[in-house]
């Protein structure tokens, strides 16, 4: 069943073209992400889905009485209004009641079980989680999701994604977090040079499609450039030499003018600033202690940094992290203990709320303002304007004043003031917020490569775990462990824990249950049970099967390549149904 149709929409700001012409649906049950570049349009076009905002041209179809969830990049509430009260001022409290316990359910497992809260006292993550239980309470058919995970907890970005899997709801999301795209949708659409191209599967799928596609273009883009050079030595002949030809070919050539402008090549933010060289004694903290009244910060922390360390930083919202990165800077005083920083270090600091950039300033005047030339090691420096143009600011664009920069836009002056002052150690927190997945991919490259510490402050799982070579984790009360591994092996290491911490548990509960007489299975149930053998091993094999067809790079006719996709997600469905079904029968074996 279709619930929105997208047709020929466009949009442009002055004479700044976002997209144009751009057509595609969506159907009940898909999971679609939105992925591009920054500065493509990609929230701009979830604001007009949203209502939030008018195209240019084209329509926005929704089917009739669909009811929609919006969660906005960054979510406004009515002012002097409690978390009870926001979490439900979108709804028709006349016609759709709120289910009161549904809704202290859904509060208490983001976290929020005050519903009497005032809005106002609530930090930036916590917004964002009553912003997403607002979207999410009316029990949407449609989700339109801009940026959801940008400042939560991982735990919550957990949470969040084994609720948009296990729910039936539709979904039309942009995000930077490509675990959470991977693991949540079934369909991805791009956004570039202006157009969508719709991808059938994850995101693992799309980046191989989109290798193939790009391939398949550059091919067709040689083959058009040849055949313009000849029609080009026509057009060049005396006009004698081609008046009775037909006017088609001129047409033609006109066409295949247009067409060689494409431009394929990938722009990307180059990172190569160098380091300063960085001693043998980084930072040593010997029985640190702080807190803030009650509150235990650090209690007994001792560590010592090592040349080259790239470490990530971990805990709940609230724990200390902020007050920890201040503390390794000078910027925090700890209470006791011994905080020794070397002297040859140099701290590079991209923190999540930006810097004080002068907004009546142009984007040149960020960098000239800190250095006349920008060194890059072994003795090479360039200008300014040279070293801009590595972080995609054109000419031009270095001399737009800096408030009537993008979010995106603004993160990349950031990331260029910081780097071109060549720390030996960076300290980053949160920077995948606002910076487009390639740009993310582009700054993991430059921190393997970098010669000097990084700790970084990341609710992107993916990032952690290309960054980092281990992780201290903040549980609260002041301790700090050290986990020798990305955050996956992480999660995995604290899930195996809470396993055999619980196994005792169960085995203690279930003795004194056998002396009482199991439950057994049910003729009905007994059939069931041995069915669903079968029926699983035919699923699991029909799983292969598809598996084997999209790793085969075999090339199919788009429509077949869309009944296998979703046969696929269908086939996935089925086996968890089934496998639970099964455990929950085996019980009574």
């Amino acid at each position: 069943m279709n619930y929105l149709s997208i047709e020929n929409l466009s949009k442009s700001y002055g004479d700044r073209l976002l997209f144009a012409d751009i057509a595609f649906g969506v159907d009940e049950g898909e999971k679609i992400g939105i992925v591009a570049r920054n500065g493509t349009g990609k929230s701009t076009l979830l604001r007009i889905l949203a209502g939030e905002e008018s195209p240019d041209d084209g329509k926005v179809v929704y089917r009739r009485d669909l009811r929609v969830g919006y969660l906005p990049q960054e979510p406004v509430f009515a002012p002097g209004i409690t978390v009870g009260e926001a979490a439900v001022e979108n709804l028709d409290q006349d016609n759709h009641p709120t289910d009161a316990d549904a809704m202290q359910r859904l509060l208490t497992s983001l976290g929020l079980a005050d519903p009497s809260m005032r809005v106002d006292k609530l930090s930036g993550g916590q917004r964002k989680k009553l912003a997403i239980a607002r979207a999410v309470i009316g029990d949407p058919e449609l989700l339109i999701l801009d940026e959801p995970t940008n400042h939560l907890d991982i735990s919550t970005i957990e949470w969040l994604e084994g609720y948009l899997k296990r729910s039936r709801v539709a979904i039309l999301m942009v995000t930077h977090d490509r675990y959470f795209l991977d693991r949540v949708c079934n369909k991805i659409i791009e956004l570039d040079n202006r157009q969508a191209y719709v991808v059938e599967g994850n995101y693992a799928m799309y980046l191989r499609r989109r290798a193939e596609r790009i391939e398949a273009m550059t091919a067709e883009l040689a083959k058009v450039k040849n055949t313009l050079r000849r029609e080009q030595e026509w057009m060049n002949r005396q006009p004698q030499a081609r008046a009775g030809k037909a006017k088609f070919r001129i047409d033609s050539f006109h066409e295949l003018k247009a067409r060689s402008r494409v431009d394929l090549r990938e722009r990307n933010i180059v990172l190569d600033a160098s380091s300063s060289r960085i001693g043998s004694k980084i930072f040593e903290a010997e029985g640190v202690c702080k807190r803030f009244g009650d509150k235990v910060i650090l209690d007994e922390f001792t560590y010592t940094f090592a040349r080259g360390e790239k470490i990530g930083l971990v805990g709940e919202n609230g724990v200390g992290k902020s007050t920890f990165i201040k503390m390794l800077q000078g910027i925090e005083p700890f209470d006791s203990g011994r905080w020794d920083i070397g002297e040859t270090v140099r701290f590079g600091y991209y923190s999540q709320d930006g810097i004080s950039f002068d907004e009546n300033k142009k984007v040149i005047d960020a960098v000239t303002e800190i250095a006349d030339d920008i060194e890059l090691g072994e003795g090479r420096s360039i200008a300014p304007m040279q070293y801009l143009q590595r972080f995609l600011f054109s000419v031009p664009d270095q001399q737009k004043y800096i408030h009537t920069l993008s979010g995106g836009e603004r993160c990349r002056l950031h990331l260029a003031t910081v780097l071109m002052r060549q720390p030996n150690f960076l300290i980053l927190d949160e920077p995948t917020n606002d910076l487009d997945i390639i740009t993310l991919g582009i700054l993991e490259e430059y921190l393997a490569e970098f010669k000097g510490c990084v700790l970084v402050v990341s609710h992107d799982r993916y990032f952690l775990d290309n960054i980092a070579d281990h992780i201290f984790v903040m549980e609260g009360g002041g301790v700090v462990k050290d986990f020798p591994g990305n955050y996956s092996e992480y999660r995995a290491f604290v899930a195996q824990q809470a396993r055999e911490k619980e196994a005792p548990k169960k085995a203690e509960a279930a003795k004194p249950r056998r002396q009482e007489r199991p439950e057994r299975m049910t003729f009905k149930e007994r059939r069931e049970f041995e069915a669903l053998g079968n029926e699983i091993a035919a699923l699991e094999e029909e799983k292969e099967a598809l598996e084997a067809f999209f790793n085969s790079g075999e090339s199919a006719a788009p429509e077949e390549f869309e009944a296998k996709s979703r046969r696929y997600n269908e086939v996935k469905e089925l086996i968890d149904e089934k496998e639970l079904r099964w455990l929950e029968l085996s019980e009574k074996e």
